[in-house]
This record gives structure tokens, sequence and C-alpha cells, in this order.
């Protein structure tokens, strides 16, 4: 029972996190500005938990734990703000069905490391989601020179995706073997924490080279946002990190794509976003897709 809910909070806090994330880049927010802004909130919110507890905890985690939270921590904020640039360039019901092409990409180090190939379910499960992406472009565009599947792939938002998913992927591992040395709460008390001290260290390079008015202006008048953006964050950071310490993981993460269908119908309803009906027709095909290889993965592994 709790599991269950732990994911049901977990789908529909994902689909938010990107609407705000959307909301604060339509008005000119930095990308890394807007990660490190919400790790600072989520720190403010964990650091009286480290003071209070650090007697018990803090100085008896492993040399482990630490190793891998620094992975996480680097590759969650360039991960982040990655997403948060493929958020503010294209559609939330274009991105949102993109996340079924996570299932297919786990598949990868498998075949090019072990030789282990999907079998009849996983290759029918690709084939549902590299179809199910001809319905979420935007075919009214005019382009004799590319197809739509080219369009697609080429498209700068969802290459952001594809590379935000990518370096999820990798972290995804650093964070389960954090895990496996602590606990949950602490991996996530450590992975806001240090996600903000990863996320300065990078704006100190970046973003506060330049004039940084503009973004703490965004951000005065757009407080409510913030704290939105930071708790929705904080949810679905924190309901994964439950997951991926539970049992029955790999029918989570298979229950975890249907808030592609959420991100559709919320692009639509608050960014007007066109071609809703098309676009839930290629999601649900994709999420079926994605769904196969979850589940054949899990049943093999």
């Amino acid at each position: 029972m709790l599991l269950t809910l732990v994911v049901l909070i977990r789908i529909i806090a994902n689909p938010f996190s990107n609407v705000f994330q959307k909301m604060l880049t339509r008005r000119a927010a930095d990308p890394l500005f807007v990660i490190l802004l919400v790790h600072a909130l989520l720190s403010a919110i964990c650091l009286p938990v480290v003071v209070f507890l650090a007697s018990h905890f803090l100085f008896h985690l492993s040399y482990a734990f630490w190793l891998n939270m620094a992975a996480v921590a680097g590759l969650t904020v360039v991960g982040n703000a990655l997403l948060v640039q493929a958020v503010k360039l294209s559609d939330l019901s274009v991105l949102g069905p993109v996340n079924a092409y996570k299932s297919i990409i786990s598949l990868i180090p498998g075949i090019l490391l072990l030789g282990e190939f999907p079998r009849a379910t996983g290759l029918a499960g690709m084939g549902l989601i590299v179809a199910g992406s001809y319905f979420i472009v935007d075919k009214s565009v005019t382009d004799p020179k590319r197809n739509v599947f080219v369009r697609f792939f080429t498209e700068r938002g969802v290459q952001y995706r594809f590379a935000a998913m990518a370096l999820a992927a990798v972290e995804a591992v650093f964070l389960k073997r954090a895990l496996l040395t602590s606990s949950a709460t602490i991996t996530f008390i450590f992975w806001a924490i240090l996600g903000f001290a990863a996320a300065a260290c990078i704006a100190v390079l970046t973003v506060f080279q330049n004039d940084i008015r503009p973004d703490l202006r965004t951000a005065a008048a757009n407080k409510r946002t913030y704290l939105s953006l930071a708790i929705s964050t904080g949810l679905m950071q924190l309901c994964t990190i439950i997951v991926l310490g539970g049992f029955q993981v790999g029918y989570a993460l298979a229950l975890f794509q249907t808030s592609a269908l959420l991100s559709v119908f919320l692009g639509h309803r608050i960014f007007k976003e066109p071609n809703i009906l098309e676009r839930l027709a290629g999601s649900v095909v994709m999420v079926a897709g994605a769904v196969l290889i979850v589940l054949e993965h899990s049943t093999n592994g």
C-alpha cells in the first residue's frame, strides 16, 4: 500500500515539476539558476535535520556513500539543467512521451557489454515506442527534406531530453549504491545539499560570470512558482529514492511511464499546446512499449 502511494505521488509530481520549470523558463529564468535555487530551497529544509541528527549518522557514513553521492550531485545538476533547457525549447506534450525512450536506453549497456539482446516482448516494446513517436511530432510543419522521424530526433529540445535521460540513467546507478550504504532519508538530504554545492560551483563558473540581476528579479517575482517547483521536485526525488530501495522496482518504473499522459494533458491545458488527441494516442502507444520493456527486464532479472 505504501509503495503504491509513493509511486502515485511520483507519477503526479514529475509532470507538475516540468510545468513549473516551463513557467520559469518562459519568464527568462536561466536553467542552471533554476536548479541552483531549487536545491537551495530544499537544502534550507534539510539542514536543520542534519544539524539535529548529526551525532547520530553524519560521522558514521561510509567513504563509499560520500563518493557515490558526490557523483550523484554532479550528474543531478547537469542532467536537470539539460532537462530544464529541453522544457524551455519543446512542448511538454512532446517531452513527456519521450521519457519512454529511457526504457530503451536502459537496454543499451546489456546489449553492448553483456550481449544480452531483448526478447520478443522487448523488441515489440521498442517498436511501439518508435512508432508512437510519429504521433507526437507536429506534422503541420512542412519540411520536404526530412521525414517525421528525422525531425523528431533532430529537434533541439528532444536532444536535450535524451542527454538528460542518459545522465539520469548513470545517476541512478550511483544513487542506488549510496542508498545501499545508508537510508532513503539520508540519501535524499544529501542529494539536496550536495546538489546545491555542485550547482553553486558550476554557477560561479558560468551564470555568475554574467549579470544575474535579471534572474534575481525573476526569482523575486515568481516566489510561489519556485517554491512549487522545489516541493514537486523534492517529492519526485524522494519517491524515486524510496522506490529504488523497495520491492518490485521494475513494476514501479513501468507505472512511472504513465506520467507521460498527464504531461500531454497539462501541456495542452496550461500552455495550449496543439494536437492533444494525436499526442495522447502516441503517448499511450509509447507507454505501452515502455511497460513491455520494463516488465520483461524485471521478469528476466
